[in-house]
């Protein structure tokens, strides 16, 4: 067996030993027809004989080609949402869409997804990410290896391509020649410090409309607060990320806890991210982090702060030197909402996505769904205003009754979309320039 301490010998071709220890990650290179494949196969036979090694090629994985991806993956939300976080597939537009809807780079990070979710010991890849576009295979071979070695999993990546040395920095490298030639070079396992494609990228200030390019790929695709200072990530002259500082709002969950003063010290002292977005095609390369720390001593003030909800999930603002106050739960009102909703055929995964609510709205009727909005009213009065999109400061339960007997499908879709939102525990953040204090 192969325990924590051993390493399990192979043979191949000529009585070349091959040792693999614990945590390896294995490249196998060489030409179309030098016989990879079936170096990688006597290697998947040779782990299926030993009972104490488990072990999941990427090929048995066989999606269910017309279910949202989020109802795929994990045991429950929670855990889904930290798989599909952990493969750069966690943006709510991408959670409804079902596998046969997504790219091939994102179909290959769902598989890699299905890998962590089997928790064999080995993961094998054969023609690895040999079907994708070379800029995606690099983050693809970054994060693999990553997440691999983060959970002490062994990877066994054949493919034709060697550009991905970098990237998933081997500890093992074989490179398989024709006929019986072969060489095998062991290296220090550890992690690759950085994607290779992230050294190519700049930050630099930037504007409303660089904002605008990426907000679709935001949960949140409602209008960005004013923004104070906006930064970009480039990648040369592609758009590959980024951030919006924004004045602070005059109440804040947490802020309490780490700071006093009154709304005019507010305005100068504190700035609020209120967007951080990387394009699709960059998750899983630290380039959240990246934006957050590289960027917070440009804000202009000597505090910065944000509440996020994909923070619990993927916690970059902490990797990027930002300190975690408090978190808060959802509502009780709310959380019994959602589950009248559920009883009433509605998927509480699907609310974000407006057109879903809209047909089954006009499934069960208008009515069934403002008796629940009015229950909310009746005994949170916090969220009227923002579930009924009320200008008032202060609405009554009255005004938001008069509101949702108004409001058509459209309207009806979108005040389910914020109740999915208040539905979500949010985490508050926060970040001191000590410089500006020494």
């Amino acid at each position: 067996g192969l325990g924590l301490d051993q390493q399990q010998k192979f043979t191949i071709y000529d009585n070349i030993q091959l040792k693999i220890k614990p945590k390896d990650i294995v490249y196998i290179t060489g030409d179309s027809g030098s016989g990879k494949t079936i170096l990688l196969k006597a290697l998947e036979k040779d782990i299926k004989k030993d009972k104490n090694l488990t072990c999941t090629n990427i090929q048995e994985i066989k999606p269910k080609p017309n279910k949202p991806i989020i109802e795929t993956v994990g045991k429950t939300l929670k855990e889904a949402l930290e798989i599909l976080s952990k493969v750069g597939l966690n943006d709510a537009f991408l959670f409804l869409r079902t596998y046969k809807q997504l790219s091939d780079g994102q179909k290959y990070r769902y598989k890699i997804a299905k890998l962590i979710e089997k928790n064999t010991q080995f993961w094998i890849l054969d023609e690895f990410a040999a079907t994708l576009d070379r800029d995606t295979a690099k983050i693809v071979a970054f994060n693999l290896q990553k997440i691999a070695r983060q959970k002490g999993k062994t990877v066994i990546a054949a493919t034709t391509h060697t550009d991905l040395k970098k990237d998933l920095n081997p500890s093992v490298h074989i490179h398989k020649k024709y006929g019986k030639e072969i060489t095998i070079k062991y290296h220090k396992n550890k992690p690759a410090k950085q994607c290779s494609l992230t050294k190519q990228m700049q930050i630099t200030e930037g504007t409303y409309k660089d904002y605008k390019k990426l907000s679709i790929f935001h949960y949140r695709t409602s209008r960005c607060p004013p923004p104070r200072k906006i930064f970009t990530l480039k990648r040369k002259k592609e758009l590959c990320g980024v951030i919006v500082y924004s004045h602070p709002p005059p109440t804040c969950l947490g802020r309490s806890k780490v700071w006093k003063g009154n709304f005019k010290q507010l305005q100068k002292e504190i700035s609020t991210i209120t967007r951080v977005i990387i394009h699709p095609k960059y998750r899983t390369t630290g380039l959240g982090a990246k934006l957050v720390r590289e960027t917070l001593t440009k804000a202009g003030t000597p505090y910065v702060e944000t509440l996020a909800v994909m923070a619990k999930y993927n916690p970059f603002f902490e990797k990027a030197g930002m300190k975690k106050i408090t978190e808060s739960k959802p509502d009780k009102t709310i959380l019994k909402a959602i589950e009248k909703l559920r009883k009433i055929g509605f998927n509480p995964l699907m609310l974000t996505n407006l057109n879903y609510n809209k047909k089954k709205i006009e499934e069960k009727g208008k009515q069934k769904i403002i008796k629940i909005l009015e229950e909310i009213s009746a005994k949170n009065s916090a969220a009227r205003k923002r579930l009924a999109s009320l200008q008032k400061a202060y609405p009554t339960h009255k005004e938001f009754l008069q509101k949702t007997e108004k409001m058509n499908t459209e309207n009806l879709a979108k005040t389910l979309k914020r109740i999915s939102f208040l539905s979500q525990t949010k985490v508050y953040l926060f970040w001191k320039n000590e410089q500006s204090h020494n």
